[in-house]
């Protein structure tokens, strides 16, 4: 029988180089398809010796009968699919918590939510202190067990106005961190209000505007020695004793809104005998008959501006007795740079004329309803450097200020600053 007739099984094997038969699995494995092809006739080679030299992970695919060979199988060796490598770079759970707390930092609340649930490790980061310092509410519904929650997280500050609060208690015993806090103008009720605010210690800026309050709260205000600025517009529910020791405690006060509240005569003079020495923004408007004045004797007004000499600011509109006597104890404010007389209707237009003269610093004057709009010219040019009915809205301690607040509500500032972690509509 010639060479080239005898069966594939009964072929000799070939020699390979000593080379070759010296090198390990590893080397081999890497080697190419070429490598294999330069030492080894595939189509002149036993099976058995093929398998021996092909890498344990390559796929082997049997083909079936050929032309040739019509009782024996081929084996053919292939190389594995490399996997296509991930193009999104590194994975996030290599990522270090402080790389995804800054990522964190970017969403808003309601994904934020939703991350929390993926793992326990972003639940983790998902309620990191901090992440919640800043906390906007504004348009959640539903505020009661929400904002139960985020009062765990340690939050400083916290803006929800206009918000309804359903009738629960906040359960806690420890200090709240609250630094800043906006309620204004909420429907809560004054027992969970109360349970939130004696947990305080640390406040600075409130605005409660237009809430129902107690001598619970007002007490427990007293509580905050930090506090420097305070809005407790339209308030009513606690007492002149409360409000007078309050405000012995508060010593560090520089801006006070408390216009338009439940008071009497007692109330006012609590404000006047107690309010702090350095405050520069008082906001006293609305008391009609309350506010008397009487240059002889040191009552209310004449007390006030001896106790607070460094007023910048400050408010006396719609106090229907002030009457144009009172400019010369006015007169002691050498820092009065904004005043608003609205509605003090017996102040006549020839006694405004003197108060660029009496106030060098005096820029901004608010009389609306005093002057009518046709004497406004007049006015203007005897006081050319004074802006006058320029400011319809005090701005007094108010965390937005509400000349912005009318026809924009894309504005959620909160004394000038905005929260990092916003509710979105």
């Amino acid at each position: 029988m010639s060479r080239d007739s005898m069966p594939l099984q009964d072929l000799p094997c070939m020699s390979l180089q000593g080379s070759m038969l010296s090198q390990s699995k590893r080397t081999i494995k890497r080697k190419s398809r070429g490598c294999l092809s330069e030492g080894l006739d595939t189509e002149c080679t036993p099976t058995d010796l093929i398998q021996q030299w092909s890498p344990s992970h390559k796929h082997q695919r049997l083909i079936s009968k050929g032309k040739e060979n019509d009782c024996n199988q081929f084996v053919l060796a292939r190389r594995s699919r490399r996997r296509k490598e991930s193009t999104s770079g590194i994975s996030w759970d290599s990522l270090p918590d402080e790389l995804l707390l800054r990522v964190l930092f970017y969403l808003p609340l309601q994904h934020l939510l939703r991350m929390s649930v993926v793992c326990k490790r972003w639940h983790r980061l998902a309620f990191d202190e901090s992440l919640w310092r800043g906390v906007d509410l504004e348009g959640l519904t539903h505020m009661g067990p929400a904002l139960q929650q985020v009062l765990k997280t340690g939050v400083r500050r916290l803006r929800c106005p206009r918000s309804f609060v359903e009738e629960q208690h906040f359960t806690g015993t420890g200090p709240l961190q609250i630094v800043q806090m906006d309620l204004s103008s909420s429907i809560i009720p004054t027992s969970a209000l109360e349970s939130i605010i004696c947990r305080c210690r640390l406040l600075e800026h409130l605005s409660l505007e237009g809430l129902q309050l107690s001598d619970v709260i007002i007490n427990a205000l007293s509580k905050n020695p930090n506090l420097l600025q305070l809005n407790l517009g339209g308030c009513s529910g606690f007492s002149a004793p409360a409000l007078a020791d309050m405000l012995k405690s508060c010593s560090s006060i520089e801006q006070l809104n408390i216009s338009w509240c439940d008071f009497n005569n007692s109330h006012v003079k609590s404000v006047v005998d107690n309010v702090s020495a350095g405050v520069t923004q008082l906001n006293l408007s609305g008391y009609r008959e309350s506010l008397t004045l009487d240059v002889c004797v040191f009552t209310d007004v004449k007390v006030l501006v001896t106790r607070c000499p460094h007023i910048e600011t400050l408010d006396l509109s719609d106090s229907t007795l002030l009457m144009a006597d009172s400019f010369p104890v006015l007169k002691q404010l050498k820092c009065l740079q904004h005043l608003s007389l609205s509605r003090c209707y017996h102040i006549h237009l020839a006694a405004l004329t003197d108060l660029g003269k009496m106030f060098p610093m005096l820029c901004l004057l608010d009389v609306f309803g005093v002057v009518h709009n046709s004497h406004l010219p007049s006015l203007k040019k005897e006081m050319p450097h004074v802006s006058i009915n320029s400011r319809p809205f005090s701005n007094i301690a108010r965390p937005t200020p509400a000349s912005r607040l009318v026809g924009c509500l894309s504005d959620r500032a909160m004394w000038n600053r905005k929260c990092q972690l916003r509710f979105k509509l």
